[in-house]
């Protein structure tokens, strides 16, 4: 039996996933995929879990596809591929009932660089890097880069950087707004740890929404999305934790946020 791909700890309501191949640069391969969306499905499922963190064991995040392992060939059909692991990989990150956090302490490149895109929010080290690296073996971008480079840095960045797969430094990532934040190196697992806290202790589901309203709001006419708000917030205008919030503000005391 193969050493385990996926690392699971948790503290306190914080859930961390490390993607666990350093010799290969984490680089996603068939077993690595059979572990990590079942570790993702069962945060989900966890309802003591309220924040999720994924990162990298090594010195990489994750390099993206391992194109030597035989168990992801597909018969040559890399369509099926995407189909099989890439797709359902990338739609669950986007719909975890609580937020996830892309700790990026190396590089990330081809659908590995994606899959972080994917998550909430991208912290990376300083010393990290970005890259669309799929145009140096002619194919395109997958795990929904299409769809996120675009609507990240806009169609002339993401053209740039999916057609000439130039390696992307993180506090340039940061500044042409790909990421949410690069810290330094030596402060990386504290901001990220201090980030995911924070998380956890916020109304899960109401970040959840904030999520799924912004992203079928890109896609909406400005009345429509105003009418998605409306909708939104009446429904979680019922929930505990908009009671909680007022009551807490009124007493001027922390809140203690349950619904998930």
């Amino acid at each position: 039996m193969s050493e385990t791909t996926i690392l699971v700890a948790t503290e306190g309501a914080v859930r961390t996933l490390t993607l666990n191949r350093p010799a290969a640069l984490n680089s996603f391969t068939a077993q690595m995929h059979g572990e990590l969306l079942p570790a993702l499905d069962a945060a989900a499922a966890d309802p003591a879990v309220r924040a999720v963190v994924v990162t990298g064991a090594g010195r990489g995040f994750c390099a993206g596809q391992d194109l030597a392992d035989p168990a992801m060939a597909g018969n040559g059909d890399v369509g099926a591929v995407i189909e099989r692991w890439y797709r359902p990989l990338a739609m669950r990150v986007r719909t975890m009932p609580v937020p996830v956090i892309a700790a990026v302490n190396g590089v990330a490149a081809g659908a590995g660089a994606n899959f972080a895109l994917c998550c909430d929010v991208v912290v990376a080290a300083k010393s990290a890097s970005f890259i669309q690296a799929f145009s140096k073996i002619g194919l395109v971008p997958d795990c929904g880069g299409t769809w996120l480079l675009p609507r990240l840095v806009g169609r002339a960045r993401a053209l740039g950087l999916a057609m000439s797969g130039d390696k992307l430094p993180a506090e340039e990532a940061e500044r042409i707004g790909l990421i949410w934040q690069c810290v330094p190196d030596d402060r990386f697992a504290a901001e990220v740890s201090a980030l995911a806290t924070k998380l956890s202790q916020m109304p899960s589901r109401a970040l959840a929404e904030t999520r799924r309203a912004l992203d079928a709001a890109m896609a909406m006419e400005f009345a429509d999305a105003l009418t998605l708000e409306a909708d939104t917030q009446r429904e979680l205008g019922r929930g505990a934790d908009f009671a909680e919030g007022v009551a807490a503000f009124l007493a001027k005391r922390p809140p203690v946020f349950r619904d998930r």
